[in-house]
Parts: structure tokens; sequence; C-alpha cells
């Protein structure tokens, strides 16, 4: 019969066993999972990364420099040719159109024109009155007093030659269209509102404010280019 001592002795011994076997299950994994991270490390300790430093900038490589100013000089001129052209556009749409240039400027063989006699051309849309005038009207046109006139104009101040008188048709009152040869000074009346105009276009009575307006012109030998 097995005594007290023996059994005591084997209970003993089969709780260490016990206690062996299960650490021997708990710190299995922990093992398996440290080999792993060892491995892992191991791995990356073997893996080659490239070196980027010299594509930095200030890394003092000067292929890198000639690049980025390359660049950035290709982009600057692309811009500026963009813009140059955009405003290039801009302009040319905003540009008279070629009907509109055609009127620009107006020829007007004066050769046509007989002494004494009135001729209407069209400029820009507006009458423009051309008159050659006699000697007896340059005479009467100096005569009048300065002092006397509404918009004071001397008759050399509104001609570039005395014979011919060119200046825009249109009443400076309301923009009506006086009548040549009519009035009270023989030189243009606006029935409109009764303006009359003297043998120089200048105001001398009724309710427009200013002389008939002296458009820009010059004499090309036997032509007036008006505009």
């Amino acid at each position: 019969m097995v005594s007290i001592a023996a059994r005591l002795a084997s209970a003993s011994l089969g709780r260490s066993a016990f206690r062996a076997a299960a650490a021997r299950n708990v710190l299995a994994p922990v093992g398996l999972a440290a080999q792993a991270r060892l491995k892992h490390t191991s791995a990356r300790d073997t893996t080659v990364i490239p070196d980027f430093d010299k594509y930095k900038s200030g890394s003092g490589d000067s292929s890198n420099r000639a690049f980025s100013y390359f660049m950035v000089g290709t982009t600057g001129a692309l811009s500026f040719m963009g813009a140059k052209t955009t405003v290039a556009d801009f302009l040319a749409n905003m540009s008279a159109s070629a009907d509109v240039l055609a009127l620009a400027k107006v020829e007007v063989d004066l050769n046509t024109i007989p002494e004494g006699r009135n001729v209407t051309i069209k400029w820009r849309g507006k009458p423009v009155f051309i008159r050659h005038r006699t000697a007896g009207e340059i005479d009467e046109a100096n005569a009048v007093s300065v002092a006397e006139l509404r918009d004071p104009q001397t008759d050399s101040d509104r001609v570039q030659k005395p014979e011919w008188l060119v200046m825009l048709g249109v009443c400076t009152h309301l923009g009506c269209v006086p009548i040549g040869e009519a009035g009270d000074y023989g030189g243009w009346y606006c029935p409109c509102h009764g303006s009359h105009y003297d043998i120089s276009g200048r105001i001398r009575k009724g309710p427009a404010p200013l002389n008939l307006e002296i458009p820009t012109y010059v004499f090309d030998e036997n032509k007036v280019i008006i505009g």
C-alpha cells in the first residue's frame, strides 16, 4: 500500500509538470511573434533605399540647378507668349472694321467745284460743307468785327486757303443740317430753330452757341483730304 508521503510526492510532481506544460503553451506564441519580427527586421535591414539628396534644392548639383532654371525660363516664356497673343487678339477685335477704316478719310477733287458753289459730302456719317468762295465773299468774311461775334474767330482762323471753306454741316444747337446760301448773312441757315451763319460759317443770329465746326483736313495738289 502506497504511503501518504509517496502520494504527496506524486501530486507535487504532477503540479510541476502541469505548470511547465502551461508555460510552454503560453510562451510558444510569444516566441513565434518575436521570431517573425526578427525576420522582418533582418529583411528590412537588407533593403537598399535610393539616395535622392542630389535632387533636393541646395544640394550643390549644378546640373539640377540648370534644369530648374531651364524649366522656370521656359514657363515664363510660354506665359509671356500666351499673354501677348491674348492682348493682340483683344486689340484686333476692338479695332475698327474695314468699312469703318475706309470712311476714315475722304478725298475730294477740287476741280469739280466751281467758284461760288457749295458741295456736301458724307464723312464718318456726317455732312461736310465745302465752298469755293469768291473774292467778294472772302472780303466780306474778313470785314466782320470779331468783337461782335458770339463765338469770336477770324476768317483766317477757319481756313487754310481763303478760297476754300471746309466745315462740318451740323448745327451747333441741336445737330440739324443747315441750308447753304441762305439766311440773313448769305451763308447757312438752320430752319429748325432759326440759326444764321455767315459766309465763314460763324454764328451770327439764333440759338446756336458756336460756329460750325472745322474738321481736320489737308490739301494735296488739287485735292482736299478730310480726316
